[in-house]
């Protein structure tokens, strides 16, 4: 069984063999718990970002920067490719343990997750843990947990404060729109996820999405980094299927375009719905365009594509 905590913990000791290269910050707390701050009071860079993204993935995936023609549109782009995909992305990267102490609150992603498994429902489908008595926490966040926060990490996952590594960086910051875009494959995972897809079936996958520029407040740049997913990603898994199962009508349930609330930018429907999460239509959360290619018949289906039109207009309007 692989360990997402080894190869996590690989990542963050690359990056703190570099930190200063990387423009980011070690503290040790009190409490034993190494905290990197990746862009709350420094400024990170795209490198940092990356090794975030890999981070996130448990070692599990290699994210590659590179460039993504959209239309007319040139951007900075990250080109993922991820094995192991329902650990990696599912058990690992998947921002789904909510940490709230005091007036403190994150989404959690990594391979703390699978140590914790708080989200046992989850777990149990995928069969998975990790046993590791050191790991890894990224927290997307704008300020940097006290050792309240990282002592009710440590205790949910059943380790000691020592064997904690903490990383942490807000949505508006460079490191955090690369480790954003690096999550493109682990969305299309999600989707399938939702739509009732037996995700352990997803052998690998790969993407590519543009990397947002960094926005002047946390709820823009949340706006520009969905929309670099929703409206520039694209995502190929490869899957066994099944008998008698139409992957054509499945893949065409995939795409952000799937979603009423599709076409326009994230941030305008999210202050529409008076910024509250709940009013957002949860299959929005997709790649622009899906590919499911059958491991078995070697065939492939495609449904969505990249909307240059509405990544313009949320680049010009909030990306300044």
């Amino acid at each position: 069984m692989i360990s997402v905590s080894e190869g996590g913990l690989q990542k963050i000791q690359e990056i703190m063999d570099s930190h200063e290269k990387l423009n980011c910050r070690v503290i040790e707390q009190d409490n034993g718990v190494t905290v990197v701050d990746a862009g709350v009071s420094v400024e990170g860079c795209t490198e940092l970002g990356r090794l975030i993204g890999e981070l996130c993935l448990g070692g599990q995936g290699a994210v590659r920067l590179s460039q993504a023609h959209i239309g007319e549109l040139t951007l900075p782009a990250v080109v993922v490719a991820v094995g192991e995909a329902p650990i990696a992305t599912l058990g690992c990267q998947f921002a789904g343990w909510r940490i709230k102490v005091g007036d403190f609150f994150a989404m959690a992603s990594g391979p703390a997750r699978a140590v914790a498994r708080v989200e046992a429902e989850l777990f149990e489908e995928l069969d998975y843990s990790d046993d590791a008595d050191r790991t890894v926490v990224f927290l997307e966040a704008s300020q940097l947990p006290s050792q309240d926060v990282t002592s009710y990490i440590a205790s949910e996952c059943e380790i000691s404060p020592e064997g904690l590594y903490c990383v942490v960086a807000p949505t508006a910051s460079i490191a955090g729109s690369v480790q954003i875009s690096s999550r493109i494959v682990e969305v299309a995972v999600h989707k399938l996820h939702m739509l009732g897809f037996d995700v352990k079936r997803i052998r690998r996958g790969q993407g590519v999405a543009p990397i947002a520029p960094v926005a002047r407040t946390d709820a823009k740049a949340m706006g520009l980094t969905n929309d670099c997913i929703l409206y520039g990603g694209r995502a190929y898994l490869y899957v066994v299927g099944e008998e008698g199962e139409d992957l054509e009508r499945l893949v065409k349930q995939c795409p952000s375009s799937a979603s009423e609330q599709y076409g326009r930018p994230f941030y305008e429907l999210f202050k529409s719905v008076g910024f509250d999460f709940y009013k957002v239509d949860p299959m929005l959360f997709s790649p622009a365009e899906i590919t499911l290619i059958d491991v078995t018949t070697r065939e492939g289906y495609v449904a969505g594509e990249v909307n240059p039109e509405v990544l313009k207009r949320s680049l010009e309007t909030y990306g300044q």
